[in-house]
């Protein structure tokens, strides 16, 4: 194999896989981690298969091997996932959780899970596989630590399935992609708990998330519908009918303020419930300004009621700073570039993906790592820094 990192480049890449993949059973499974890291740090524009392989290797078969090694290979992303996490919490502090959607384009009708869909923030219907993912949001941006592909109905049995190798455990639900991230949260970690911020409305119903959310004590600050049915807060005794939809909850006078970016519109609120003994439970509901009907933003709904409103909107804003770092893996690190169609490749890609980012962004020489010959469109700090300080220090 060979590399087309400078001094100390390569070493170094192989250090950091070595803690990620060393676990791996095969040493050519290992080698083959490397090689596509590696060539996810160092090959200019698309990271097609053969120009990966050709960062690592002059033989004519690397890019069949490293192909096999992706999609055919039968090791568990899940691990590398979760040592990529304490890899990073070793080195940055998390302010938040942030699950977010991924909306990849595609060719074809092949691809694991692909399906026309509508996509709100274009406004666009396109065919594309849509993975949510875990991203650790810091004070220096934001890292993916995990991801979850959508299974639309579809790919939930039969010859499709089958194909792409979707595993008995992987679900057919909207919201299973997001659950089984929520999941992952109450993994042990090095620091306190942190909010989880969820933007994922207009993918799914928010509802099962809610309650996912609730019964993993977690707090968090959930983007939701317009029409989620909810109730004031406080009530005579648990609602259980005549709820309203949030939207028409912010209409009053009441519960606005004035924040860094204009008027904040607030309430107290709570669940509907349908059980009498159940205690009503209080919610935040709230939403900074917008360009629809009475100048109303997007709606939060978070179980942090003790907060200002504005540091929550801070909170809120997370899910757009990772939209600048998605930006920064689809320009510079083959976040849309893989060639594959089966359910592991996918995770095995972006796993990869998510890790070649980390080395990027986290190690300096002190970690006793060399530098590595980035190619010239590779992006550069000044692109990142748009996504730093959204959260208090």
């Amino acid at each position: 194999m060979r590399g087309t990192a400078g001094s100390g480049g390569a070493d170094s890449v192989n250090r950091f896989t070595d803690q990620l993949f060393g676990d791996l059973r095969r040493i050519d499974q290992r080698r083959w981690a490397h090689a596509y890291v590696l060539g996810l740090l160092t090959t200019p524009g698309k990271k097609s298969m053969r120009r990966l392989a050709a960062a690592a290797s002059d033989s004519p078969t690397a890019s069949q091997a490293l192909h096999q090694f992706i999609n055919e290979s039968p090791w568990d992303w899940t691990p590398v996932c979760d040592r990529l996490r304490h890899w990073i919490e070793g080195r940055v502090r998390p302010r938040a959780w942030t699950i977010a959607p991924v909306v990849l384009p595609k060719r074809g009708e092949k691809s694991c899970g692909v399906h026309r869909r509508f996509v709100p923030h274009t406004g666009r219907t396109v065919n594309c596989q849509v993975g949510t993912a875990l991203f650790m949001s810091t004070d220096i941006g934001d890292f993916p630590c995990s991801w979850s592909l959508l299974l639309p109905e579809p790919w939930a049995r039969g010859d499709l399935r089958e194909r792409a190798r979707v595993p008995d455990g992987a679900v057919a639900r909207p919201e299973s992609p997001v659950l089984s991230l929520v999941e992952l949260l109450v993994r042990p970690s090095r620091h306190e708990p942190v909010p989880v911020v969820v933007g994922v409305d207009g993918y799914l119903d928010v509802r099962p998330l809610l309650h996912a959310l609730i019964r993993a004590r977690r707090d968090f600050v959930v983007a939701v519908p317009d029409g989620l049915p909810l109730a004031p807060f406080p009530a005579a005794r648990p609602v259980r009918v005549c709820p309203r939809a949030a939207a028409r909850m912010l209409d009053g006078p009441s519960g606005r303020e004035r924040g860094a970016r204009g008027l904040v519109r607030n309430q107290l609120v709570q669940l509907p419930f349908t059980r009498d003994e159940q205690r009503p439970q209080p919610f935040r509901l709230f939403a900074g300004p917008g360009t629809r009907a009475g100048g109303l933003g997007r709606l939060w709904l978070t179980n942090i009621v003790d907060r200002p409103v504005g540091e929550l909107m801070r909170y809120a804003d997370r899910t757009a700073a990772v939209g600048e770092t998605v930006n920064l893996l689809e320009r510079g690190f083959g976040l849309r570039d893989f060639e594959g169609r089966s359910f592991p490749g996918w995770h095995h890609h972006m796993t990869l993906v998510s890790a070649a980012f980390a080395y990027s962004r986290l190690t300096t020489a002190a970690d006793g790592y060399g530098a590595l010959d980035m190619p010239g469109d590779w992006p550069r700090e000044d692109d990142f820094d748009r996504s730093l300080d959204l959260l208090p220090a």
